[in-house]
């Protein structure tokens, strides 16, 4: 897969900025896509921009998450692996209280959006035989009170088994990486014992670079308890 073309969403930073700068030290060609065009101007000079095709991303609008796909073919004519990654939290409160219009756009961000760049970048993946990842969490894999947040990973983790039965036979890869906490911008305040945004990047990259018959389902990655 080195060599090939990764699309990676939610590129701008975070899990998906560092995925992008250890993918490019692998060879990948990159399309990098996010709504913050500056941050992804920055990343690509950061990286070498011949190699980095950036696209100003909804991940809610079908139009133009196709738009996006038929740029990265028009400009690589390929498209090897998608790290479906763009993602956002919720607000305090639990079930009854916390903002309904937040748990909206992350519905809609989470999920949909997950199933959106699926199906504009399957046609492609299907021609190169090529490998999805999700951006999954140790959320959704956990019961935590009130949270729609979870619930909205535990989708993720739903999409993730049912799109590998959908492609069983294709010689396609579906991975979920599940990660515990992070510590990137998704967080107001740095948390402690956390991971660091490459920690998942690295995971990403290491489901990437297995020869094609083998097929890492989840990586669930948790960062080390502390020492008592």
């Amino acid at each position: 897969m080195q060599n090939g073309v990764l699309l990676i969403t939610g590129a701008s930073s975070g899990i998906g900025a560092a995925t992008a700068r250890a993918a490019a030290r692998e060879g990948y060609k990159l399309v990098l896509a996010a709504r913050s065009t500056d941050k992804l101007s920055a990343l690509a000079q950061e990286l070498g921009p011949e190699n980095v095709l950036t696209c100003e991303l909804d991940v809610t609008r079908m139009d133009a998450q196709q738009a996006m796909v038929d740029e990265a073919l028009e400009t690589f004519g390929r498209l090897d692996a998608v790290f479906a990654n763009a993602g956002c939290g919720g607000t305090p409160g639990g079930f009854s209280g916390a903002d309904h219009e937040r748990w909206k756009d992350m519905i809609l961000t989470n999920v949909y959006g997950v199933g959106l760049t699926l199906q504009a970048c399957l046609p492609a993946l299907k021609r190169s035989k090529g490998h999805v990842l999700l951006t999954g969490s140790a959320a959704g894999r956990a019961t935590i009170p009130g949270s729609m947040y979870s619930a909205t990973k535990w989708a993720v983790t739903g999409i993730g088994y049912n799109l590998r039965e959908e492609l069983r036979g294709t010689g396609m890869r579906v991975t979920l990486i599940e990660p515990g906490m992070v510590d990137t911008p998704f967080f107001d305040e740095p948390p402690e014992h956390a991971l660091e945004d490459r920690d998942i990047a690295n995971a990403v990259i290491y489901a990437l670079s297995q020869p094609a018959h083998v097929d890492v389902n989840e990586i669930l990655v948790r960062p080390t308890p502390p020492v008592e």
